[in-house]
């Protein structure tokens, strides 16, 4: 009885120590991603009232885990989840060399990137889609693994190599930003609101409202294994 008590502990203080460790590497990493994307978003906005004057470009802190950068029409959500995740044991990134030379590296906070219109937001359509865009995992070395949409254009496959920088980070979010941008609006097909419920009309739900093409996202990917 004692010994399955005593592996219990250590089991429990081995994990609980692993996950708080990882807890902090994520909030410091977006922080890091906050920073850069103030920074970001100050750079454009002089760059831009150089030329345009009526294009909207701001920063906004949600809270301790959110924040938006709004770009024109677009809306970029970052979010940091506040708990600690594994993935299935069929990932590609479960079966690498680098997370099987350590139990840690089996642990995973997780940062997402989403793309919604900012008129969603601003105007509460409660139907409308966000689009997510990227997850960046981050584990107790303070490494990261990027899984994303091909409009994204990253390459950071190999855990094992990719270290946390403000390059890498600030990258991610132009990248973010370039695919947002770069995803158009299309207008619902005629047959779909040809007809709408008198709720629909009281609850001032935009059917007709239009929406993004989509994000082919790279599920399929591969790490390189070692």
């Amino acid at each position: 009885m004692e010994d399955r008590i005593e592996s219990i502990f250590e089991g429990l203080r081995q994990k609980s120590a692993t996950k708080q460790a990882i807890f902090r590497n994520t909030k410091q990493t977006f922080e890091q991603l906050r920073a850069c994307s103030v920074e970001l978003v100050k750079n454009l906005k002089n760059r831009i009232a150089e030329v345009e004057d009526n294009i909207v470009i701001e920063y906004r802190s949600v809270n301790e885990f959110e924040f938006h950068v709004k770009f024109s029409g677009d809306l970029l959500v970052i979010v940091m989840h506040s708990n600690v995740i594994t993935l299935p044991e069929d990932h590609e990134l479960m079966k690498s060399r680098y997370v099987e030379e350590d139990f840690r590296r089996r642990f995973f906070g997780h940062i997402m990137a989403y793309n919604f219109m900012a008129d969603s937001i601003k105007y509460n359509r409660l139907n409308d889609p966000g689009y997510l865009l990227g997850r960046v995992l981050i584990n107790i070395d303070n490494h990261f693994y990027l899984e994303g949409v091909k409009q994204l254009d990253l390459t950071y496959h190999d855990m094992a190599k990719n270290k946390i920088t403000p390059e890498t980070l600030r990258l991610f979010v132009e990248s973010a930003m370039v695919a947002s941008v770069n995803n158009d609006l299309v207008a619902p097909d005629v047959d779909e609101i040809r007809k709408i419920t008198v709720k629909q009309k009281l609850e001032e739900q935009q059917v007709s409202t239009p929406q993004k093409v989509g994000f082919a996202f790279s599920y399929q990917r591969k790490p390189n294994v070692y």
